[in-house]
């Protein structure tokens, strides 16, 4: 694990409130949208990759998916989420991981990632992050990742990020991704802040 990212993310869930975390939002409904595309059901397996205190899998809990996960650096974030969603949390597997170091114990039907790709602005993190998902994502699988537009800020939490349009997406994660659908959002921070962002939908290619 990365000491000083996971000191970093350890830091922010731990001083900072929902309510005070750029990326938060309630209603997570770009990414609901793309995993009904996906075709995604109650008994779908689910990692939310980064999911810190995001409400997405909540949400699909709500939903009655029953197979679900959430990864995050941060075992503070993890807590917050715990807790947030009560007894339902007992059925979610929560891993307090590094995605560039992490082992897939196994494989899902669908990998979320609301902006953690971004930040990994080194090549051999990007590298690793891709070898994971393509050991952890069935074939056939889908694949949401939320990213900056390319007119989306160049840095958040402190921290330079990387920013995507859909073709420099899909030249990254490569042929074994076809991609399916694209949407651009504009989030508005909590206080009231507007960031560009851009989601999209991929298929893991069936062989």
């Amino acid at each position: 694990m990365n000491k000083d990212r996971h000191h970093h993310w350890e830091s922010v869930y731990t001083e900072k409130s929902d309510a005070q975390l750029s990326w938060h939002e309630e209603d997570p409904a770009a990414s609901i949208e793309l995993a009904d595309l996906a075709g995604a059901t109650g008994e779908s397996a689910v990692i939310d990759i980064g999911g810190g205190t995001s409400c997405f899998t909540e949400r699909l809990a709500e939903r009655g998916f029953r197979d679900l996960s959430v990864l995050d650096l941060s075992p503070a974030a993890l807590d917050r989420a715990r807790q947030r969603v009560g007894p339902c949390g007992a059925r979610i597997d929560w891993i307090a991981a590094d995605i560039t170091t992490w082992t897939p114990p196994r494989t899902y039907d669908l990998w979320h990632d609301r902006a953690v790709f971004h930040f990994l602005v080194e090549p051999e993190d990007r590298q690793a992050y891709l070898d994971r998902l393509s050991r952890a994502l069935r074939p056939g699988g889908h694949l949401i990742m939320a990213t900056f537009c390319v007119d989306g800020p160049d840095r958040c939490s402190g921290l330079p990020v990387m920013r995507y349009d859909p073709d420099g997406l899909g030249r990254i994660l490569g042929q074994d991704f076809a991609p399916v659908a694209f949407r651009t959002r504009m989030h508005t921070t909590p206080w009231g802040s507007p960031q560009s962002f851009q989601y999209g939908l991929f298929r893991k290619q069936p062989f």
